[in-house]
């Protein structure tokens, strides 16, 4: 009897992928490794997979999934904020591909992928959330949403990289949360 394909071996090589990720960002990833830890073979993965560039696009989307729907739980802009620190702080290389491989990967001359634009769902839910805080349409808060987005990141980055010392992530959580106060006042 034939040998049967198995339905969930792009999911399951994508879920061994996130966990190689997670343990150990980009130098863990490769093709072998990713075979293994999805319990397949090298071949399997790459008839799913032309290449590491595409697992990790695969990787991005399911993160700027995730991402958003976080995002959507959100009861207000300020929440949303934490959520995104909260996200930023607990899945630091998830963070990393979602910021520092995302040109790279959809927009660069070298990516096999260029001018798609995959969405953020994270961005449209902020906006969203924007317009039913303060009126308006979602569109209408383009920029807020981008200013917001530069300093939830410009704080994820700091606390990250412990350029704010651990000691001092509640004082700077709570600076951070009151900055979109302020910025949201500002409106």
């Amino acid at each position: 009897m034939p040998r049967q394909p198995d339905p969930r071996l792009e999911e399951r090589i994508l879920d061994a992928a996130q966990r190689l990720w997670k343990k150990g960002g980009e130098r863990s990833l490769t093709m072998r490794a990713i075979a293994r830890a999805a319990e397949t073979n090298t071949p399997a993965v790459y008839r799913r997979f032309r290449n590491r560039d595409d697992i990790l696009r695969g990787l991005l989307q399911r993160t700027r999934l995730e991402f958003g729907a976080l995002l959507e739980q959100a009861a207000s802009p300020e929440e949303a904020g934490e959520l995104y620190l909260d996200f930023a702080l607990s899945r630091p290389h998830e963070y990393e591909l979602f910021y520092q491989h995302e040109y790279e990967l959809f927009y660069s001359r070298g990516s096999s992928h260029t001018g798609i634009k995959p969405g953020r769902p994270g961005v449209e839910a902020m906006k969203r959330k924007l317009a039913e805080r303060l009126g308006g349409s979602p569109d209408d808060y383009a920029g807020l949403t981008l200013a917001l987005w530069m300093m939830a990141h410009g704080a994820a980055m700091l606390l990250i990289a412990k350029t704010i010392l651990p000691k001092d992530l509640k004082t700077a959580r709570a600076v951070f949360t009151n900055s979109v106060r302020a910025l949201l006042l500002s409106r």
